[in-house]
């Protein structure tokens, strides 16, 4: 097995340095350790919110969700290209002459934003307890 001559004149420190370093420069080039890290290319991901934005603003448009709509729910999308997959879908729609799909569930929740509570249900457990602590206080 023949190493390499700079391998073989370093320290035994200075070796297990170059080897980590040159793993960890090659893995730093893999696309799937980069995508597993989080790590994108500006030019990908301005790419994918691009593809991302037509395709929810054509599913908006066949469900008859409003453009405004759409801007508000998906605000971290480009509106530009939200804009032109509505429209996009808005001509396609018209030559083929379809009808908007209602949609079945309600639209998603913005990110950031919290999901509320149902107050229906403590309201109902407080008003079943005051009849019984009433009775209570009228057999004492």
């Amino acid at each position: 097995m023949s190493l390499s001559p700079i391998l073989l004149q370093a320290s035994e420190p200075g070796r297990k340095l170059l080897i980590i370093s040159s793993l960890l420069l090659a893995l730093i080039g893999c696309d799937a350790v980069q995508q597993k890290l989080g790590l994108e290319a500006p030019a990908a991901k301005l790419a994918r919110n691009e593809a991302e934005g037509k395709a929810v603003g054509g599913a908006c448009r066949q469900s008859g969700r409003a453009i405004e709509d759409c801007y508000s729910i998906y605000a971290w999308l480009p509106k530009s290209a939200i804009y032109e997959g509505w429209r996009d879908m808005d001509i396609y729609m018209r030559e083929n002459k379809l009808q908007t799909v209602e949609p079945q569930l309600p639209p998603p929740q913005p990110p950031g934003t919290k999901k509320k509570k149902p107050a229906a249900p403590l309201a109902e457990e407080t008003a079943a307890e005051a009849p019984v602590d009433q009775k209570a206080a009228a057999k004492h």
